[in-house]
């Protein structure tokens, strides 16, 4: 029996405000077609709808009636001046004399100047906002700091300004409620040309919880000379010039000012921060490798600041590897400028804890052995995990499990201790012998920590995977040990910071060598039951999805609607690979072959699942050699020590939550996309992310439960350290190519900046409604991000929801007494035979297909929208079908703020659409 499938069955979005409903958006057949011929100029029954314009909002004006604009996301809009006094004028008289030669007296000259100020109201937009960013005057980027201004958020309960208090008298002056502006106070105009300028704000109104749900973050990039000093920093240019080092924005701030600032007004609920510092690796055999402070040039002179890392100047530091005649790394932070870093993050109510880090410079073709295969140079700048004994593990010859282990093991820690380190005239100084190993790093940082007045937290390292699980020849590991030495160490220098070690999320839990021993060791415990060590660090990055594209993968036909749904996401936290199952193979893996995870021979499978913290936590740790548990647990007390994650993150590229931790850097061996990733950027899932992360591990319950032996739950909800935030202020990183190389990374990697306070698509419907009466929708099936989006003038919800549902695929229905939004992939929503259509017209079908002629349908769709990286200016991007004979052009346009590889995705999509949908149904 043949089936009809509908796409969207009822009735569409009518008018809104506008009309009744009855309007039918969907009447195409096929998963994909949806209403998108209706949208195109084609054919008759077209709809005609005009929604908000397209147009540069930078214009000042201050017009009668002129429509108050509704932003939602981050826009860029001028808006109206609202109120204003007459201009002051100051008159400022000088006397200078004038004349020839000679000895007279000569006469003199008083002249007189005249200064003008401005006071004025400039409204912005309807509604609260949260706040404003770049301020452009007359079309270039202002620092208005210097100027004498307030924000009206436009609270239904704000207040009369002062100023307009003053001028119009109490009780006379209006609240503008409702009504966001900025009142300016005696602006100099003289710079203007004696004129208002033409301003134009950046203005920001979040529409859902995702930034108030950030309480922790990563600070970055960990390599960056002046990058976290709050103290502007200028480079000598020679010749009497010099350039800025720091500050590559308008505000007259440091670069870490401005990044702060942005980061303390999106994360209005930031509690702490954790402050990344670099120092490099030289090798990945740990008998061999040099961790120092590296500059990247030597012939740079600064001021008022000079470059300083423990003891090292600019003459006597390591220089920083090239790749491409550019540097590979930003150079280690001045040790100043961490001290300084510090004390601002105190000052401003952000509990600061400091993460040493290592970076592995290694450059292609270093010709340096390769530990895991001596007849290969070393990986092109490799993750510090990849640091190893010497031959590797399962090499011939190699020092693992023999008594020979701990020689080389202690060439990488060394030997500086405490009293190697005192503090003398602001400075950290180092007396002991001359050596680069981890042990010298950690013990600088933390006296360091000591002199910029404390820190909340040290970590004394992370993600050492392959050192961890080096063992002697009685099965014990000496690193752990080392590990747990340093803490020690370190908590005799900060006695009032939590200290601790940031395992890997592949580390943290255990050790099971692959070599069919049957052996499980809890190889971390002796670190983690230390009583130096005040919580137990992890970096999680454990996938939360297995999504592939189309619909016949396990998850999809498991009725998971799309990688997006929360729901999905939050059940593979605590579930899904890792937790019941894993990948025996990449073959297994492209096959979705899965291996349930077991323990015959004790029944505790949570030892192999990483994802079982709870297991993990609550339960004594017995180790295993050769199969055969312990007769004895290990040193771990269950529900002892609370975990924190000191790194989670998510890629922005598609099918990013597939596998979290990788990234993309071309200049690295390390560099790869997600598994089954397209390597198109996507925002939106890294959102997704972060939201079911903090909305799980944020709650207390049989998931996280309380502790019996301290106060709190197993998981910190309020130390979730998401990697990361940049101190290169956003959008001056990643654009300025020319200052900073590794910009183009920004594109699909794990940065915040820029994509926080973004519009969600649904969220972004759902605000539209409700802010016109709506109380009855569902959004929650429509996904996307938008930046920003504008509604200019006065019209129906649906002409304002209509060009976001043209660009991004979805459509509107009423059924069950609800508007229902519906993405247009999102499969069928009914499925009819045809004995279920009643036949009213006998002499007629009861179904006519119609197939659209080529030459009907276009050639090219081209968007144009407003580009959120390039200061607001209109954009265009097309897609073309490249075979055909059809000459026609669609262009759709929205006032919708959004990334040009946004752009370009969604006119692929439009245009595989258009054609998709050619053929329609009409019902007799």
């Amino acid at each position: 029996m043949a089936t009809l499938v509908l796409q969207a069955a009822g009735q569409a979005v009518g008018g809104f405000l506008g009309g009744p409903f009855g309007a039918v958006l969907g009447r195409a057949a096929g998963a994909m077609a949806g209403s998108f011929i209706d949208q195109t100029l084609f054919g008759p029954g077209t709809r005609r709808l005009e929604g908000p314009r397209l147009k540069e909002l930078h214009l000042l004006g201050s017009t009668e009636g002129a429509p108050i604009p509704k932003v939602y996301g981050r826009v860029r809009i001028s808006g109206q001046v609202i109120w204003a006094t007459r201009f002051e004028e100051v008159a400022n008289t000088r006397t200078g004399r004038s004349g020839g030669k000679g000895g007279a007296s000569q006469p003199k000259t008083k002249i007189t100047e005249y200064a003008y100020y401005a006071n004025f109201a400039v409204g912005l937009c309807q509604g609260e906002i949260n706040r404003i960013g770049r301020v452009w005057a007359d079309g270039k980027e202002v620092d208005i700091s210097q100027f004498v201004w307030r924000l009206h958020n436009g609270s239904s309960d704000q207040q009369p300004d002062s100023l307009i208090i003053a001028r119009q008298g109490q009780g006379e002056a209006p609240a503008y409620r409702g009504t966001a502006y900025v009142v300016f106070e005696h602006l100099p105009l003289a710079k203007f040309g004696n004129r208002l300028p033409q301003l134009s704000f950046e203005v920001f109104k979040s529409l859902d919880d995702v930034e108030k749900q950030i309480t922790a973050v990563n600070i970055f990039p960990g390599a960056t000379e002046f990058g976290y000093d709050p103290l502007p920093v200028r480079r000598d240019d020679g010749w009497g010039g010099t350039s800025a080092e720091n500050t590559h924005t308008a505000a007259a701030v440091s670069d870490w000012s401005a990044s702060i600032d942005q980061l303390q007004s999106t994360c209005e609920n930031l509690e702490t921060a954790s402050l990344v510092v670099a120092w490099f690796g030289n090798d990945l055999r740990c008998n061999n490798i040099a961790i120092r402070p590296g500059i990247e040039r030597r012939d740079k002179v600064t001021t008022p600041a000079q470059w300083a890392v423990a003891g090292l100047d600019r003459v006597t530091a390591p220089l920083i590897s090239q790749r491409d005649g550019k540097v590979a790394f930003g150079s280690t932070p001045d040790d100043a400028s961490v001290i300084r870093a510090i004390t601002d993050l105190n000052d401003r109510g952000i509990k600061p804890v400091f993460y040493p880090f290592i970076l592995m410079d290694i450059p292609a073709d270093s010709q340096i052995p390769d530990p895991h295969n001596p007849s290969e140079s070393q990986p092109a700048y490799p993750w510090r995990g990849r640091i190893t004994c010497d031959p590797a593990p399962n090499q011939t010859g190699t020092p693992d499990k023999t008594a020979n282990i701990t020689t080389q093991i202690n060439a990488f820690f060394g030997s500086a201790q405490v009293a190697d380190f005192s503090i003398a005239s602001g400075t950290v100084v180092y007396t002991g012998p001359n050596e680069w190993g981890l042990r010298r790093m950690i013990l600088h940082y933390a006296h360091l920590c000591q002199l910029a007045g404390g820190v909340d937290a040290f970590l004394i390292g992370s993600e050492l995977t392959e050192m961890t699980i080096l063992r002697d020849d009685q099965n014990r590991f000496p690193v752990v040990t080392a590990l747990k030495t340093l803490a020690a160490d370190v908590a005799q220098v900060l006695p009032a910071s939590k200290i601790s070690y940031a395992a890997d999320w592949s580390e943290y839990f255990g050790y099971h060598p692959d070599d069919g021993s049957g052996d499980v060791f809890f190889h971390l415990d002796e670190l983690w039951a230390s009583e130096d060590i005040g919580f137990i660090g992890i970096d999680n990055y454990m996938p939360i999805s297995d999504w592939r594209d189309g619909s016949s993968h396990i998850d999809a036909q498991n009725g998971h609607p799309s990688i997006y749904d929360i729901n999905y996401l939050q059940q593979n936290i605590a579930g899904g690979e890792g937790f019941d199952w894993f990948y025996a193979s990449s073959a297994d893996r492209q096959l979705q072959q899965r291996t349930a995870i077991t323990d015959g021979a004790y029944g505790k499978p949570w030892v192999y699942r990483y994802k079982d913290l709870k297991s993990w936590w609550q339960n004594p740790h017995f180790n295993r050699v050769g199969g055969v548990e312990a007769a004895t647990p290990t040193l771990w007390q269950p529900q002892s020590r609370q975990i924190w994650f000191t790194e989670a993150g998510c890629p922005a590229v598609d099918k990013g939550s597939n596998q979290p931790n990788v990234f993309v850097d071309p200049k690295s061996d390390e560099s790869r996309l997600p598994h089954f990733s397209s390597g198109r950027r996507d925002d939106f899932i890294q959102r997704k992310y972060i939201r079911a992360l903090t909305s799980f591990w944020q709650m207390q319950g049989d998931h996280n439960p309380l502790s019996s032996d301290y106060a709190g739950t197993m998981i910190a909800g309020d130390r979730i350290f998401f990697w990361g935030w940049d101190a290169r202020p956003y959008p001056a990183f990643p654009f300025l190519e020319n200052v900073w190389a590794d910009g183009p990374n920004y594109q699909q990697g794990h940065w915040f900046n820029g994509r926080l306070g973004a519009a969600p698509l649904n969220a972004l419907v759902a605000n539209i409604l409700s802010d016109y009466g709506f109380a009855e929708y569902q959004t929650a099936e429509i996904h996307g991000l938008v930046d920003g989006y504008i509604i200019d003038r006065t019209m129906s919800a649906r002409q304002a929801i209509d060009p976001l549902a043209q660009i991004f695929s979805f459509d509107g229905v009423e059924s069950e007494g609800l508007l229902k939004f519906r993405r247009r992939d999102a499969g069928a929503t009914i499925s009819l035979s045809m004995e279920s259509l009643v036949e009213t017209k006998p002499d007629k079908s009861i179904i006519n297909l119609k197939r659209a002629q080529e030459t009907d349908l276009p050639n090219r769709v081209q968007i144009l929208f407003i580009d959120g990286d390039d200061n607001y200016r209109q954009a265009a991007v097309e897609a073309r079908k490249l075979t055909g004979q059809s000459q026609r052009d669609l262009v759709q346009e929205a006032p919708a703020i959004i990334s040009h590889d946004n752009a370009a995705d969604r006119a692929e999509i439009a245009l595989h659409e258009t054609w998709q949908g050619r053929e329609t149904a009409d019902f007799t």
